[in-house]
C-alpha cells in the first residue's frame, strides 16, 4: 500500500471514528446528573445484602462478579503475551545481571535514591497490602493494591541494582504469584458453585457490616486479584529488565555460536 493510500484510508478512518465520538458524548447526562435505574436500586440494598460499605467492591466482585474475572484475565493475558514476547530468542544469550548493557552506560544510583528507596520500601509494601485487605470497606481493592505492592519491587530496582531485584523477586515467584491469583478467583467462582449451583455466588457468611471479616467472599476476591495484579507487573518489569540488562544479542556467527535460554 502506497503513502498516499495509508494517509486516505487513515483520514476516512478518523472522520468516521470522530463522528461516532460526538454522537456518543452527545447522549451523555449532564455533569452531576445521573438517571440510571441500576445504580439507584444498588444504592439502596447493596449495603443490606452484602454488607459491604464499598459499594463499588459489591458490584465489582459481586453483583457483576463474573465480568470481573473476565478483565482480569485480560490482564492475565496480557502479562502473559509480554512474558513470551520478551523471552530470550534463538540469537540472544545470557550474560552476567548487571547494569552495563552493551552501548549503554548506566550512571550509578546516587546515596540519597538508596537510602529513599529503602526508606519507603516497607510502608508502600505495607500501605499495599492495607489497599487490598481493606478493599470491601473503603476506596480500593486488589487492582490498586496490586499496582501499589508491584511498585515496591520497582523501588528495590531504583535503590540498588539489578541482581538485588533478582534476589528478591525471582521470575518464578512472579509467575506463581499470577498464576495462583488468577486460579485463586476461579476457586471462589467455583466453590460457590458447589455451595449453590451458581458460579460466584456468595455462600460465605456476610459478618458484621464494617469489619474486615464481612462481605463473605470479596476480600478473599480481593487478595487473589491484588496476587495476580503484583505478580503481573513484576513478572513485566523482571522481563523487560533481564531483556535489557541480562540478554546480549550474539553477532551473527553460525549455529555455533547462538544458545537459547532455558526457561523452565
Amino acid at each position: 500500500m502506497s503513502r498516499d493510500s495509508r494517509r486516505t484510508l487513515f483520514l476516512v478512518a478518523s472522520v468516521g471514528f470522530a463522528a461516532l465520538f460526538l454522537w456518543g458524548l452527545a447522549g451523555l447526562p449532564d455533569f452531576g446528573g445521573y438517571d440510571g435505574v441500576y445504580g439507584e436500586t444498588l444504592n439502596r440494598v447493596a449495603l443490606r445484602q452484602r454488607h459491604a460499605t464499598n459499594l463499588v467492591a459489591a458490584v465489582t466482585f459481586d453483583y457483576r462478579g463474573f465480568d470481573t474475572m473476565g478483565e482480569e484475565y485480560i490482564l492475565f493475558a496480557a502479562v502473559v503475551g509480554v512474558a513470551i514476547l520478551m523471552r530470550a530468542q534463538r540469537d540472544e544469550e545470557e550474560d552476567t545481571p548487571d547494569d552495563d548493557a552493551r552501548d549503554r552506560l548506566t550512571p550509578r544510583t546516587s546515596d540519597a535514591v538508596r537510602v529513599l528507596g529503602l526508606g519507603v520500601f516497607g510502608p508502600i509494601v505495607l500501605f499495599g497490602i492495607y489497599v487490598v485487605a481493606h478493599g470491601h470497606l473503603t476506596p480500593g481493592g486488589g487492582f490498586q493494591g496490586g499496582v501499589v505492592l508491584a511498585t515496591g519491587v520497582v523501588l528495590v530496582y531504583l535503590a540498588g541494582r539489578y541482581s538485588a531485584l533478582r534476589g528478591i523477586t525471582p521470575g518464578a515467584s512472579a509467575e506463581l504469584a499470577e498464576a495462583a491469583g488468577a486460579a485463586g478467583y476461579v476457586g471462589v467462582g467455583l466453590l460457590g458453585l458447589m455451595a449453590s449451583g451458581t458460579f460466584l455466588y456468595n455462600w460465605l457468611p456476610f459478618g458484621t457490616t464494617g469489619l474486615l471479616t464481612s462481605a463473605g467472599m470479596i476480600p478473599f476476591i480481593n487478595l487473589f486479584v491484588g496476587l495476580e495484579v503484583a505478580g503481573g507487573f513484576v513478572l513485566i518489569l523482571t522481563e523487560f529488565l533481564e531483556q535489557t540488562l541480562v540478554v546480549r544479542e550474539v553477532d551473527s556467527g553460525g549455529p555455533e555460536g547462538k544458545r537459547e535460554r532455558d526457561r523452565s
